[in-house]
């Protein structure tokens, strides 16, 4: 399979993907549907491909054949790129989940549309709403460790100078507070704050990469380290991980995040507020 460079794409290019038979798939919240689809489209939701229990819920699916399955039947294809859109200002970066999720599992043509949806709508993509079936794809997993970290390999790395851990929350979580039910607040030490948002404009497209380079350095990130990024359960952090992997820089996703980490014995897996 040939390889995108790219991680994250113009809504031009994404257009001309598209118009070579690209498999479209739309990663937004179901709540955000009323917008309508882009024509050709197929819905994408993260939590389809992830564990169902807290609070590994962030996982991916450990079964291989079973995700195999899941993609297939979405139309992706072992040698056809993958566009993928979602809502970069009402979303939580799921496109960036959907992203990392399929490079992790080895389809090296995923890209995330910069702007999202609303992006290609500007552009002129027509919008309908009404879903067809795809054509099914011939997608087989072989899954990569490149872009991912699980719980026990980040702590081995803790207090280590070449790696960065960033913390993609709002700064309220970092500093203790639990909306969504974590087991407990704070952050995981030495990590730095970087809300994810912080790397786009008000409409949800992407800052320029000299400025996306500045705001890192700014935060304490250095871009020859292992950047590792978290959230609550592996989604803004996906997108972060996208966004950075993009930019060349050495980048993984913590998926059990939070809600794992949080989970765990505090003796072990301890949280700084």
């Amino acid at each position: 399979m040939a390889q995108l460079q790219e991680w994250v794409v113009s809504p031009e290019t994404a257009s001309e993907l598209i118009q070579q038979g690209a498999t479209l798939l739309d990663a937004r919240d179901a709540e955000l549907h009323p917008q309508g689809f882009l024509k050709g489209s197929v819905l994408a939701p993260w939590r389809e491909f992830s564990q169902q229990e807290a609070p590994h819920n962030g996982k991916l699916l450990t079964d291989d054949a079973l995700l195999t399955e899941k993609l297939q039947a979405l139309g992706v294809f072992q040698n056809r790129p993958v566009v993928v859109v979602g809502d970069s200002v009402q979303g939580w970066g799921e496109d960036g989940r959907i992203v990392w999720m399929l490079r992790s599992l080895g389809h090296s043509q995923a890209v995330m549309v910069d702007g999202g949806y609303g992006a290609l709508v500007t552009l002129g993509i027509p919008t309908t709403t009404t879903l067809t079936a795809p054509q099914r794809g011939d997608f087989e997993v072989q899954r990569t460790d490149l872009w991912t970290i699980d719980r026990d390999t980040l702590q081995a790395s803790l207090g280590s100078d070449s790696v960065v851990i960033i913390d993609s929350r709002e700064a309220k979580e970092y500093e203790g507070a639990t909306p969504y039910g974590e087991a407990r607040g704070g952050h995981i030490p030495g990590a730095v704050h970087l809300h994810y948002k912080e790397l786009m404009d008000a409409q949800g497209s992407l800052l320029p990469p000299e400025e996306i380079r500045a705001r890192l350095q700014k935060a304490g990130v250095n871009p020859e380290a292992e950047i590792i990024s978290y959230c609550t359960a592996g989604i803004r952090s996906a997108w972060l991980t996208t966004v950075l992997a993009n930019l060349g820089l050495r980048a993984k996703n913590y998926p059990g995040s939070i809600y794992e980490w949080a989970a765990s014995d505090p003796q072990d897996y301890p949280l700084e507020k």
